[in-house]
């Protein structure tokens, strides 16, 4: 009798052990790009859910950005700012630096998949 309780504990700790080994792999949420105005969200995208480039422009009474978006990266390519700063920033991928348009109020972030500080950084 108590070998079949030992064996039954035994399989269902084994069990839950693979459980929380499954679960916990699949936590990693994807690269998610966030796109805000003075604070709003305007868009939100999977970027490793896009199948085709494609490119957004967003308008407001002080100009507009055009923004690229292809599998894995965000950009602006186009904006009638004075500095330019957004549109000479390239391409991200990661959240380490957000692209900011200041005269447009604009930010592109990147959130999640684990696209931070890498370990050398500190």
């Amino acid at each position: 009798m108590k070998v079949k309780v030992i064996t039954a504990l035994l399989l269902a700790a084994a069990a839950a052990s693979a459980a929380a080994l499954l679960l916990q792999r699949g936590g990693a949420p994807s690269p998610t790009a966030r796109i805000t105005r003075d604070g709003v969200l305007l868009e939100e995208i999977a970027l490793d859910q896009v199948g085709q480039p494609y490119t957004l422009t967003l308008e407001e009474e002080g100009g507009s950005n055009t923004v690229q978006v292809e599998k894995g990266r965000i950009r602006v390519s186009e904006a009638d700012c004075p500095d330019q700063i957004c549109v000479n920033q390239g391409w991200i991928s990661g959240g380490a630096v957000p692209i900011v348009c200041l005269p447009h109020r604009l930010m592109i972030e990147i959130v999640g998949g684990g696209g931070g500080l890498d370990g050398a950084a500190g």
